[in-house]
């Protein structure tokens, strides 16, 4: 075969190759939007049926307050020596008839520890751990004498899933709440999550509420008094992100019985289902993910009926990172804890003896989270290549750019509409306003940044790096 006939050959390999990918990357990103058509489609249809719950804490205390199970609300904190207390306190103001709060400090090496123990006039005791969970040492353990239900837990350093593991080892309660100990869940928040369990036969094990970003809110005594839009474009594109991903994904999933993830934030578990699994891995960055999937598949492993919820009213607040280091170590995290939570339950892909969450839900991940990034970078790139190169027409770039920008600002307005529908989170019309705008120009740099962020994710993994990447915080606006 000679030299011209070569290279003629190689070149329609590659312009077959090039033309492929591009196909590939319009399926892709087809299969990603007509998903995200059905889930708000399924999320409106459960916010237009349902009843919906008193809208007033005072109606819900009446109702439950007799029925109310003990709840152990378990809060691990690192370093937190400026806004521990204010937490704390907020946790313990909850209304709630019968919660504990176990404090877990993580081996903090700034002066939390100190700051718990003066505060709240903790004073050592003997008590016995129920379940040894954890993999370090514990060092302390510390009651308070002015409030008989909170509980310090004093440990050595061992990341998140290590200092949660401990205290789901020392709480008392049925049901365990796990909380971040800078977020703040609303007063009545408890109440609404457990409100489930009070009504369920024995099946639910898990519930999740949606988290919200407090950026620019006021915040006073550990509760959010004024709602407030966030002052930069970088977290007013995050609050679209969440309101996408817990009012429509969230809701949607649960309603189909697929729901994997319960964010770290904010969940309510029956205590014995997470004692039985051996609580929260500590080999993954994603244990959220992790934990929720595993659920899953212990449970359909033993035939045992079960439920995991999703409870739109719970509001828990959390801050976002609020510039670009953050937002990059954020995001690169949860794409390498999204692909190590696959790898390790890949058996449940496409595997009928996992129902829905085997055919649908794991299926769904592998798309979002493994072909979904790369395929879209790659649309990017090759089909204005393709274009340039005389092997696709201009309807083709415009149908894919379409997919991506005018469908996705499509998606999240229907989300935003949802929102102030049923929740009304969003105070004022102009803040509504504003992020409407957000959903059309974070097409134009931010989600392509995100998608480098998770290919970035897609690295660590591969690298295995489980070094853990901190957003940077500048903390809650004070009043």
């Amino acid at each position: 075969m000679s030299w011209p006939l070569i290279a003629e050959w190689a070149g329609r390999v590659g312009t077959g190759l090039l033309i492929s990918m591009s196909l590939l990357c319009f399926l892709v990103v087809s299969i990603r939007n007509l998903v995200s058509i059905i889930q708000l489609v399924l999320a409106a249809r459960v916010f237009y049926v349902r009843i919906r719950p008193a809208a007033r804490s005072y109606e819900l205390w009446a109702r439950y307050a007799d029925l109310a199970p003990p709840v152990s609300v378990i809060a691990p904190c690192y370093n937190e020596e400026l806004s521990i207390a204010d937490s704390v306190r907020a946790l313990l103001a909850l209304e709630y008839p019968d919660h504990e709060v176990v404090v877990v400090n993580d081996g903090s090496r700034d002066a939390t520890l100190a700051r718990l123990i003066g505060e709240f006039d903790m004073h050592p005791i003997e008590r016995e751990q129920l379940a040894v969970l954890q993999k370090t040492r514990i060092l302390g353990v510390y009651a308070s004498a002015k409030h008989p239900n909170l509980l310090l837990i004093d440990k050595e350093n061992g990341r998140k899933a290590d200092a949660v593991n401990a205290g789901i080892g020392f709480a008392t309660a049925p049901l365990v709440c796990v909380i971040d100990a800078d977020s703040i869940i609303e007063p009545d928040g408890l109440l609404r999550g457990t409100e489930p369990f009070m009504t369920d036969d024995g099946s639910l094990v898990a519930i999740g509420g949606t988290i919200r970003i407090a950026n620019g809110s006021a915040v006073q005594g550990g509760h959010v008094r004024q709602v407030r839009l966030p002052a930069g474009w970088l977290p007013r594109y995050q609050v679209l992100e969440y309101l996408r991903a817990f009012l429509t994904a969230r809701i949607a999933n649960a309603q189909l019985g697929t729901l994997l993830l319960i964010s770290g934030a904010f969940g309510i578990f029956r205590r014995s289902v997470l004692v039985e699994i051996g609580g929260y891995r500590h080999d993954t960055v994603g244990e959220d993910l992790e934990i929720v999937t595993r659920i899953h598949r212990y449970m359909r492993e033993q035939r045992r009926p079960y439920r995991v919820a999703f409870v739109p009213e719970v509001i828990c607040w959390t801050e976002a990172p609020y510039d670009w280091e953050g937002l990059r170590n954020q995001r690169s995290r949860w794409q390498q804890g999204a692909l190590e939570t696959l790898v390790r339950h890949r058996r449940m892909i496409f595997n009928p003896r996992y129902g829905r969450v085997g055919m649908i839900g794991m299926p769904l991940l592998v798309i979002e989270d493994v072909l979904g990034p790369p395929c879209e970078i790659f649309g990017y790139l090759l089909v204005p290549l393709l274009y340039l190169l005389g092997l696709t027409s201009g309807t083709v770039v415009i149908a894919f750019f379409s997919l991506t920008v005018l469908f996705g600002t499509a998606i999240s307005l229907g989300t935003l509409a949802l929102e102030e529908l049923q929740l009304r989170h969003t105070p004022r019309a102009r803040d509504l306003f504003l992020i409407a705008i957000a959903a059309l120009i974070e097409n134009f740099g931010y989600r392509q940044a995100n998608l480098v962020f998770r290919l970035r994710g897609m690295w660590r993994y591969f690298r295995k790096d489980n070094s853990w990447a901190s957003a940077t915080r500048a903390g809650f606006a004070k009043e």
